[in-house]
């Protein structure tokens, strides 16, 4: 006790001092254990759940019967194995096929450049031997010219003629020379003018010359007058 007779820690008035905590009649808060731990970096939450799922995980193995989780193990490995094998057959087909559709390329190209070289050859033998038989009315021109001045050529002409027009049937060559008369064909005849004509008009009056074709391909038009009505 002090002096003034009061007790240590009270006020003159009877009072408890201010701040003093042995007077205060409480104990002091213990620190909140949550508080401390939310000042974690949060990776704690994580590792709990990864820790609680291994966790689960070796529960059901221990508590799996052997054989049994041996059967599902073999029959995993199984199915794993059947999927390798379909992988590698498929694999192997997708390889057969590619080296398929490489020789048929190549056999194509093949037939192709010998299909272009027979076409080249028959070309060029075909027109062989269209010049081989010209020759032959060339000769026979020749000899007609050769003949003395008042020699009768005609006979000798005509043969010649014949000749050639053998050369040109024999290649499919046929002459293109209508009939007065006839309707004008523009894909085979070519008019060189209108005329007064007895002729329907429209049609053919007559030829100036023939025209030619060949397998159905016109070489040359036929050039023709055509008729037009002589009424005023």
């Amino acid at each position: 006790m002090s002096e003034n007779g009061s007790a240590d820690g009270e006020t003159p008035d009877g009072t408890a001092a201010e701040g003093d905590p042995s007077t205060d009649g409480a104990a002091p808060e213990a620190p909140d254990e949550g508080a401390r731990g939310d000042t974690t970096d949060g990776t704690g939450g994580a590792d709990g759940a990864d820790a609680g799922t291994d966790g689960e995980l070796r529960e059901r193995v221990a508590d799996a019967d052997p054989e049994e989780l041996a059967r599902e193990i073999a029959a995993l490995r199984e199915r794993a194995q059947e999927a390798e094998e379909r992988t590698a057959e498929a694999e192997a087909e997708v390889e057969e096929l590619e080296s398929r559709l490489k020789r048929k390329q190549a056999d194509f190209q093949n037939f192709k450049k010998r299909m272009e070289r027979k076409q080249e050859r028959q070309r060029k033998h075909a027109t062989e031997d269209l010049v081989e038989r010209l020759l032959d009315v060339r000769d026979n021109l020749v000899r007609a010219l050769d003949q003395d001045e008042g020699a009768d050529l005609r006979p000798g002409l005509e043969k010649t003629l014949d000749q050639f027009d053998r050369v040109l049937d024999a290649e499919e060559v046929r002459t293109i020379d209508p009939e007065p008369g006839e309707d004008v064909d523009p894909e085979r005849h070519e008019v060189l003018m209108r005329v007064d004509s007895e002729q329907p008009e429209g049609t053919v009056d007559d030829v100036h010359r023939q025209g030619y074709e060949m397998a159905d391909r016109v070489l040359r038009p036929a050039q023709v007058t055509v008729a037009e009505s002589s009424e005023e």
